[in-house]
């Protein structure tokens, strides 16, 4: 006798019954990764002040007051490259020759070629991150990645996700949050896969100089470990100091460097980043191999940007970049000087970037057990948000963006005088 198909209602009915004993497992990778800044942030429980406007001095997108934004070259060359309708497929995993061609003439200077097959194009910065921590290290050797402390947690977030182990290495805020040489020597195991080296730092708005920047690379060389250089901040920095990649340094030392168009033009939501590889010595033939065969998994990136790469690098005339610089320095300037004076706070002046720490000394203000505490006070009565220390692994500071309007900066330090002066003891 033939045997027959259940009727759909049969099926039905046991669906239903074994809807109940299904358990479907999130992956290891997706319970490892923690977004280190949300996790603080969103157990703060933040309610600002009804009667205040808030005043985010939180966010690193400098475009979110709408007081920076991206040169006319910069939007014209997209307009042209949308017009021209050749960039609406799919493009190379890498992407475009001629966008390639434009990021390595870009990237070229004090002494450094580059040339097309050293760039890879990517999906934004964080995008260039995780592609060059996934082809360096690996959990299966128990390898582990050394990052700046302070540091932006998106590298943790990559390589814990990942099962990669993180290690940190101290800036030191009395020198200008250089490194702590010793310190990062001493954190340097036989498993340790790469050291990622952030220049001009996100919190911090240092800037290393070259003296610097060796003796870091030395120390790198001794113990033959490659270097991940994140540089997305890369010339922005004030008049009196100088950026100077860690690729013009003739170390000795191979190096990916990351980079792309958020911040230095003013469009981090264009997702346009890119890892430029330096390999002065051949080490890093087969990792060129694999940040290929890892470009695979995003399928290149936004195809309509790269065809405006080449005109944004290009044509985007000095005068914008100058001004950003002039703009970002005279808020710092004031900045800091309406801050080094409230009573309890030491600010840390920033030769760069778009961030200036602060120190809140905690034992003069006995009203908040921890900076946490002290930040949300700030919320809910002055209706200023700054993100705590905490988000960067450095408890009893606080990081705020001097991106924000001259006008709103001002009245945000009036507020953050306010609030403590009144709890100051």
């Amino acid at each position: 006798m033939l045997e027959t198909s259940p009727k759909i209602e049969e099926v039905g009915i046991y669906n239903a019954k074994k809807a109940k004993e299904w358990k479907v497992q999130p992956s290891k990778t997706s319970k490892n990764c923690h977004n280190y800044i949300r996790s603080i942030v969103d157990t703060l429980n933040l309610e600002p002040n009804p009667e205040k406007n808030v005043i985010a001095l939180s966010l690193g997108d400098p475009t979110i007051y709408g007081n920076l934004n991206p040169s006319k070259e910069t939007t014209e060359a997209v307009q042209k490259a949308l017009e021209a309708t050749s960039y609406n497929g799919y493009g190379p995993c890498v992407g475009f020759e001629s966008a390639r061609k434009a990021v390595a003439n870009y990237l070229s200077y004090d002494g450094v070629e580059f040339n097309p097959r050293d760039i890879i194009l990517c999906s934004g910065c964080s995008s260039s991150l995780d592609l060059c921590i996934s082809a360096v290290a690996c959990s299966s050797r128990n390898d582990n990645i050394l990052m700046p402390k302070p540091g932006f947690p998106i590298y943790r977030t990559l390589a814990e996700s990942m099962g990669i182990g993180v290690k940190t290495y101290n800036l030191l805020p009395e020198k200008g949050w250089e490194i702590d040489l010793l310190h990062l020597e001493s954190q340097i195991d036989q498993n340790t896969a790469v050291i990622i080296l952030n220049n001009p730092s996100n919190p911090c708005g240092s800037v290393y100089d070259e003296d610097h920047l060796r003796a870091f690379l030395s120390i790198a060389r001794r113990y033959q470990i490659p270097v991940i250089a994140d540089e997305v901040y890369e010339r922005i920095v004030f008049p009196h100091k100088k950026f100077v990649s860690t690729a013009a340094l003739e170390s000795g030392v191979p190096i990916l460097i990351c980079g792309g168009l958020a911040k230095r033009f003013l469009v981090p939501g264009w997702r346009i980043g890119w890892i430029a590889v330096h390999d002065p010595i051949d080490a890093l033939s087969d990792i060129r191999t694999a940040l290929l065969a890892l470009s695979q998994k995003i399928i290149g990136c936004n195809t309509l940007i790269q065809g405006a790469i080449p005109s944004v690098l290009l044509e985007t005339p000095q005068s914008f970049y100058e001004d950003i610089i002039n703009f970002l320095l005279e808020n710092a300037k004031m900045t800091y000087d309406a801050l080094k004076k409230i009573p309890g706070l030491v600010p840390y002046m920033p030769d760069g970037a778009l961030y200036m720490m602060v120190k809140v000394d905690l034992e003069k203000f006995p009203e908040f057990e921890t900076g946490l505490q002290f930040i949300t006070g700030l919320m809910e009565e002055e209706s200023v948000f700054c993100l705590p220390g905490d988000c960067f692994q450095l408890p009893g500071f606080m990081r705020i963006v001097i991106t924000v309007p001259t006008d709103l900066m001002i009245e945000a330090c009036n507020r953050i005088s306010d609030f403590c002066n009144k709890y100051y003891t």
